[in-house]
């Protein structure tokens, strides 16, 4: 049995898995789970994720869900393929650098951008009205954010050392969603932030992730 993705190509954390599989050449086949007819909510896709979210993950008898834990497998199982996202021949300290950055993205980055691309994005796709008070509440938040990485990025080519790491490619989905709406410029107006962004967007992996989204 080969890898299976639960989700869907346009959900943001189901791309983060498929960016992950596609950097590490695994091959695997997306079953669309279709939020808007209730399926993440029906029993066969609650019997791989009780939370009834999107991603899950089967590989062989492995079942997983949560797309950060997902990539972690991921990055784990087939780390002799594709770039050492973990740096698991690296020392204790630079994967401990890994570890930290993984967690500013979870905590410090990811809530403020998902609330932004929400609001100003998926929301009028959903046939709602943007609601430019929260916009600008999350972009504030977000600017702080920002900064940081702006000056992590002034002294390291990636967020978590000299080379390309999870912690980069778990950015990517959301990233690629901001550059998309009216807030573009918290990206393009930190120099080192974007040419971050201008080269991890470019991998081929991301591009051929990317060109699976619908929009």
């Amino acid at each position: 049995m080969g890898v299976k993705v639960y989700g869907m190509p346009m959900s943001t954390n189901t791309v983060r898995v498929l960016a992950a599989l596609n950097e590490k050449g695994v091959e695997f086949e997306l079953v669309i789970v279709d939020l808007r007819t209730g399926a993440h909510k029906k029993p066969d896709f609650l019997a791989l994720n009780p939370f009834g979210q999107i991603p899950a993950l089967e590989d062989g008898d492995v079942v997983l869900f949560e797309s950060r834990a997902i990539n972690r497998y991921i990055a784990t199982k087939y780390a002799e393929a594709g770039p050492d996202l973990l740096l698991s021949s690296g020392t204790p300290a630079e994967r401990a650098v890994v570890d930290l950055w993984l967690e500013v993205e979870s905590q410090q980055f990811g809530p403020p951008i998902a609330a932004l691309v929400y609001e100003a994005l998926i929301k009028p796709m959903l046939g709602g009205a943007t609601d430019v008070t929260v916009v600008e509440a999350q972009a504030t938040k977000l600017e702080k954010v920002l900064d940081v990485y702006e000056a992590r990025l002034a002294q390291s080519k990636y967020l978590a050392g000299a080379e390309f790491t999870l912690v980069d490619l778990n950015h990517i989905p959301y990233t690629n969603y901001l550059m998309k709406t009216p807030k573009a410029s918290l990206v393009t107006s930190r120099p080192h932030l974007l040419a971050w962004w201008q080269d991890i967007s470019s991998r081929p992996a991301w591009q051929k992730t990317a060109a699976a989204i619908p929009f």
